[in-house]
């Protein structure tokens, strides 16, 4: 069934989600301050919107895609933002990946508004939207968790409600968790793989079905050994993630020092100026970061 649905921000990921979501027949009005973001999801089908209320206006599913607390703030509650114009019971999908406690605080103002208010962050990237088999880690009221999937379905195989607002980005944290210390776990063995003359791009079907098999071995070690740092996603965000992490763990007095080596490590990238590349570029790590990459 099609779905009434607004796109704030239609960057890599939320672009991703906004052709997925045209592919399965949904109407979409989308709004992005970049014009041409916006122009590649118009020649797909959607309807540029001059505003985020605008968009909203006539959307029973708003969906932001955003990358900061604050812009998500912005983009909600401030002038033109979807508060403005989005009618009561609507669905704001959070798309975006945030701190858990600014969540629920935008939640409980959402709520103020006659708003329903879901936490959607979600795992997997722009290549599994546009196929529809994102992971969504879902933080909100039942009812709107469960009217929150009748868009998510379409972008979604995996949708799972962990709790109330908030409990959906604690549970990406825990994500980015994994996956920040998986990235590294597999760039090194990749590293060594090279070094001792091993053919680094049989690995992944070498280790296929056993304990060391992961998503990420699969997908991203054949990238690390040829280093096709292709971007679909940015170091810099993961900083931004487990920057996140390591002030829930000094609020719930968990020791992880394994993440805040994780973290450093993805910090110096950032600061060798690779924040922008994508999480393959891990692998200069290794081989010191250079000024510029291509492919």
């Amino acid at each position: 069934m099609s779905e009434r649905i607004a796109l704030i921000g239609a960057g890599a990921m939320g672009g991703a989600i906004g052709t997925r979501l045209l592919e399965t027949g949904n109407e979409l009005a989308v709004f992005d301050l970049d014009a041409e973001k916006v122009a590649v999801l118009v020649e797909k089908g959607a309807v540029a919107a001059a505003s985020a209320s605008v968009a909203a206006s006539e959307a029973d599913f708003v969906i932001t895609s955003l990358n900061a607390a604050h812009i998500v703030d912005r983009a909600v509650f401030g002038a033109g933002g979807i508060s403005e114009g989005a009618r009561p019971g609507t669905v704001i999908i959070d798309m975006s990946s945030i701190a858990p406690d600014a969540t629920r605080d935008l939640a409980e103002r959402a709520a103020e508004k006659g708003l329903m208010w879901v936490d959607s962050p979600l795992s997997g990237g722009a290549p599994k939207a546009l196929t529809g088999d994102l992971t969504l880690m879902a933080g909100g009221e039942a009812e709107a968790v469960e009217k929150a999937h009748r868009a998510l379905r379409h972008v979604a195989s995996n949708y799972t409600h962990m709790g109330p607002p908030g409990a959906g980005q604690t549970t990406k944290l825990i994500n980015q968790v994994l996956c920040g210390l998986g990235f590294l776990a597999v760039a090194e063995a990749t590293q060594l793989a090279l070094d001792a003359g091993v053919d680094a791009e049989k690995i992944p079907q070498a280790l296929k079905g056993g304990r060391a098999d992961s998503a990420l071995l699969q997908e991203y070690l054949p990238r690390f050994a040829t280093k096709d740092y292709r971007r679909t996603g940015r170091i810099d965000n993961m900083v931004k993630d487990l920057n996140a992490v390591q002030d829930l763990a000094r609020a719930t007095g968990t020791s992880m020092p394994m993440t805040a080596l994780c973290a450093e490590v993805h910090r110096m990238l950032t600061a060798a100026g690779l924040g922008g590349e994508d999480q393959a570029a891990v692998m200069e790590f290794f081989s010191g970061a250079k000024e510029e990459i291509t492919g």
